[in-house]
């Protein structure tokens, strides 16, 4: 399993930081603590693009 770190969410996303630790503290992106920053997984990420993308079209 991949895990990516925040900034790289956010540039896989097209979104801002702030917005990736928004999604990942309501719970709707999943991520695991690794010391003081939040990863990822990819997988997670894809299934959470393409949920949004299935909502809108």
């Amino acid at each position: 399993m991949k895990f990516l770190t925040v900034a790289e969410v956010a540039a896989v996303m097209r979104v801002s930081r702030m917005t990736v630790y928004r999604l990942v503290h309501s719970g709707e992106l999943p991520a695991h603590r690794f010391g003081r920053s939040f990863r990822v997984p990819e997988r997670a990420v894809h299934d959470y693009l393409r949920s949004a993308y299935n909502d809108v079209g």
